[in-house]
């Protein structure tokens, strides 16, 4: 029973501002994937309403600079704007956690590789880099992600590297060494729990760095392209709009604010309470 209990109990150990992030961000998650299916328009029905329209009855959020219905626009985006940077997120955090942890358990000289690969590419400006890349090889979607995924994962490996160097050299993973256990074992068994709950508030901060990365390409036209469109494509199509204060506008912005303040909010709440140490308690 208190496994059962333990998503609510995590919800409750958080505080206002955190529980209010994870609503947010959760909301926006499930709006990712069956935002398409709500829809109350097509988001491809040109001259449905009219041109940088206010809000209606019809069109709740208003209507885009071809007559499209924002809000519609907005939830088939979500796919676009948050699944393209979760996915990134992910890999990141993965590609970061796992090169740590092969460096902290192998000779020194994979770590000296490592270690300078990571700085030469922390000293180049990550949106500079990011701007290289897709101008060098195109920007199809899965290009956006290995983008993304190259910006930030070495971000990833410098704080995943901290804790494992540190851990590393602890008496029980010593130990693990005398009894003779194989690198990875010490690597996966007796190093990375120690790491995981600062890696997960790591993982959230990529997650919201990447949204803003994939937004502001989009707004430059070199994200997602038509006929697909994510939050920032939205902004830049119908930036016409923005001296009259059109919807159009202004709600894919606050779509973007919204997520990265509430990812941010739980974020902050989540390095003060995290899952593992709910886990051991209702244990």
């Amino acid at each position: 029973m208190s496994r059962l209990l333990l998503p609510w109990r995590f919800f409750m150990a958080l505080s206002l501002s955190g529980r209010v992030g994870l609503v947010i961000s959760l909301f926006w998650i499930v709006m990712a994937l069956f935002g398409g299916y709500i829809a109350p328009h097509s988001g491809t029905d040109i001259g449905a309403g009219p041109i940088l329209g206010s809000f209606t009855a019809q069109n709740w959020l208003g209507t885009d600079y071809l007559g499209r219905d924002i809000l519609s626009r907005i939830l088939v985006g979500a796919r676009f704007s948050i699944g393209l940077a979760l996915t990134a997120a992910v890999l990141a955090s993965l590609v970061g956690t796992l090169l740590a942890l092969l460096a902290a358990v192998t000779g020194r000289w994979l770590e000296e590789i490592l270690g300078r690969v990571n700085d030469a590419l922390l000293v180049l400006p990550g949106k500079v880099l990011s701007l290289l890349i897709v101008a060098v090889f195109g920007s199809s979607l899965p290009m956006l992600v290995v983008t993304a995924v190259f910006t930030y994962w070495p971000g990833a490996y410098r704080i995943a590297f901290s804790m494992a160097g540190n851990l590393r050299n602890m008496d029980y993973v010593r130990a693990s060494r005398l009894r003779g256990e194989g690198r990875w074992y010490i690597a996966l068994h007796d190093i990375l729990p120690g790491m995981v709950h600062a890696m997960l508030t790591d993982f959230g901060l990529r997650f919201v760095y990447i949204v803003l990365l994939l937004s502001g390409l989009s707004f430059l036209g070199l994200g997602v392209q038509p006929p697909d469109a994510d939050w920032g494509t939205l902004v830049r199509e119908n930036l016409q709009g923005l001296f009259d204060g059109s919807p159009a506008v202004l709600m894919p912005a606050l779509a973007i604010a919204s997520l990265t303040i509430g990812a941010n909010l739980f974020i902050d709440n989540l390095r003060n309470v995290g899952p593992l140490q709910l886990v051991e308690e209702g244990a």
